[in-house]
């Protein structure tokens, strides 16, 4: 067995990888689409003071800048930050070159809206991070939570023919080179669990990109891509599909 990594993952000198491979690709296009959904369909947004932690390129920051949210970005990743800061000139924003641990000392709470997006299945202990995700929630407070779901990733490896991969339960990546598979993807009933334990309250969740990822057609047309986006979009939130999604969203609620 190879050793696993036993250190955070993160993605210094990898934002062109990024931008090019995931975001110029149908499958970053979509997650930005039904990620800005679902948020917009759960959770209130008034122009609250926002930090979005682990905050990549800063796609999702600008996004809600642009809806006059004033934003605190903190990524550890230094040409992230930089097509971040690139990105949202001219906005409200304020940006930290660090990591989710750091979170309490950098931009404390009590935040109003918080955004961790595809960061949690990088941590070595993704549920002490969700604890401290939740000591900066203020009351009457939201995150918008998005994990990489171990399901999905069950799933995608069995419809490609990685069977003993599956029956051995290698799933997890080992944080090697510039290979994309998560070391901690995660189960939903865990963060669900974790979510509760922190004092917080899951009110919805979504499947991100349900269908996409197990198309055998690895390039689809245009018009192929329209009527996916359309399905993608009616069956994010419907049993059982949304289970099955690549990554799962939660719109996640700090009672008063």
């Amino acid at each position: 067995m190879k050793e696993r990594i036993t250190t955070d993952r993160h993605f210094n000198g990898m934002a062109e990888k990024f931008e090019h491979a995931l975001y110029n690709h149908s499958r970053g296009r979509l997650r930005l689409s039904l990620l800005t959904r679902a948020i917009e369909a759960s959770i209130p947004l008034c122009g609250q003071p926002l930090v979005d932690v682990g905050a990549g390129l800063g796609q999702m920051a600008h996004w809600a800048a642009q809806k006059g949210h004033p934003v605190t970005l903190l990524e550890p990743a230094e040409d992230m930050l930089a097509a971040a800061r690139e990105r949202l000139e001219g906005h409200d924003a304020r940006f930290y070159q660090c990591d989710l641990q750091k979170l309490s000392e950098v931009a404390p709470g009590p935040w109003p809206l918080m955004f961790c997006h595809a960061v949690l299945e990088w941590l070595i202990d993704p549920e002490a991070a969700v604890h401290r995700l939740g000591e900066q929630l203020a009351p009457d407070g939201w995150l918008s939570l998005m994990v990489f779901n171990e399901d999905a990733l069950r799933f995608s490896n069995v419809v490609k023919g990685n069977l003993q991969k599956v029956l051995d339960d290698q799933l997890a990546g080992f944080g090697k080179r510039k290979r994309l598979t998560p070391i901690s993807p995660l189960r939903h009933d865990d963060v669900v669990r974790w979510l509760s334990e922190a004092g917080l309250e899951v009110r919805a969740v979504t499947g991100i990109r349900v269908f996409h990822d197990y198309l055998r057609e690895r390039d689809p047309d245009e018009a192929t891509l329209e009527r996916l986006f359309e399905l993608e979009h009616r069956y994010c939130r419907q049993e059982p599909y949304w289970r099955l999604g690549r990554y799962l969203h939660y719109s996640v609620y700090r009672p008063s």
